[in-house]
């Protein structure tokens, strides 16, 4: 792709998400999320390829639906309370209407169709884009709103959970198994979304983290199926040593990064007494862990049959600039132990 061309797309990329992250008038949101999606559909759609193509159709389809769903909903909430505002959102009608909405943008069960089967068209790094920078202004949007029904998002946020965690078990393709890992992370932050909105923040910086640090793995060893991961010792044998820490992290097992918002978003359940919300959430973990193992294992413990050793690839020189994926993969592995100060930091 022309440069010029990607540094407008990518610019008009940042516009949209600021122009939503700065606005408290609805038709101001919807024009940002609109100009988000319209600027990376020609990312999507670069690689002339029929699996692109139809991710690019699904996609525009899908964020056009929840578009026009949005827009009904501030139209409605402006012809029944006579404001614009986001955050003055009081009539049970139009909250619920936009809250759907924004769950369909983002991918949240059981609005979820669309996700894995977008992201398995793409490159990796264009799903990394859109598992990471799409979610911000519709996240965003969530948190401003005060929602009447509040079980709404904990059912949304419970199903995301779980099927996040069931959709993942039986695949092979890498790109669907980020996709539904995405899901799964997404469910904890709308869990908690109504009690501790800083919780919520807090999770999505991590996961903004370990997400980028796992593709940036899987995109330097250029990897887009579980065999393809028997490979990597021959390509790049520390990351390979490093990975199966970074996808236990993703998992949420201690003493790593991931634990850290899903012990806080427990903690914070248990608080409301909502124990068995909290209980359901824990064992939906367990099914997440299964297939961050099966990665593990595949990428570890196993060896491609056809790997010469006379020529290594790791001996040659690498051409990928390296730097933002060993400031991702730190954080993955090491923030633990500031939980007591990144709590504090995000209570205030």
């Amino acid at each position: 792709m022309n440069p010029y061309i990607l540094a407008t797309l990518l610019f008009s990329l940042g516009l949209g998400t600021t122009l939503t992250f700065a606005s408290s008038h609805w038709l101001l949101a919807w024009m940002g999320l609109e100009i988000n999606t319209l600027a990376i559909i020609p990312l999507m759609a670069q690689h002339n390829h029929p699996r692109a193509i139809e991710a690019t159709t699904k996609y525009f389809l899908t964020q056009a639906t929840a578009a026009a769903m949005l827009l009904f909903a501030s139209l409605s909430n402006a012809w029944l309370t006579g404001q614009w505002d986001i955050q003055l959102m009081y009539h049970p009608l139009p909250t619920t209407l936009a809250s759907i909405a924004l769950a369909l943008k983002i991918g949240l069960a059981p609005l979820h169709t669309w996700l894995p089967e977008v992201l398995q068209g793409l490159d990796l790094i264009t799903g990394l884009i859109l598992s990471t920078w799409q979610k911000l202004a519709p996240l965003a949007l969530l948190l401003q709103l005060q929602p009447t029904n509040s079980s709404l998002l904990i059912i949304l946020g419970l199903t995301s959970t779980l099927v996040g965690g069931w959709g993942g078990l039986n695949q092979t393709q890498l790109r669907k198994i980020l996709a539904y890992s995405s899901i799964a992370h997404l469910g904890w932050m709308v869990l908690i979304l109504q009690f501790a909105p800083s919780l919520t923040l807090l999770t999505l910086i991590t996961y903004l983290m370990m997400t980028l640090s796992t593709f940036l793995t899987f995109n330097l060893n250029k990897a887009t199926n579980i065999n393809a991961l028997a490979a990597s010792w021959a390509k790049t044998p520390v990351i390979t040593s490093l990975a199966p820490l970074m996808l236990l992290s993703l998992a949420g097992l201690p003493p790593l990064t991931g634990f850290m918002p899903k012990w806080l978003i427990l903690q914070e359940l248990t608080k409301q007494d909502l124990a068995p919300t909290a209980t359901l959430a824990a064992l939906s973990a367990l099914l997440s862990l299964y297939f961050y193992l099966r990665l593990s294992y595949a990428m570890t413990l196993t060896m491609s049959p056809n790997n010469l050793t006379g020529m290594i690839p790791w001996r040659l020189p690498s051409t990928q600039y390296s730097l933002p994926l060993a400031i991702s993969m730190i954080i993955t592995l090491t923030l633990l132990p500031l939980t007591p100060p990144l709590a504090a930091l995000f209570t205030l």
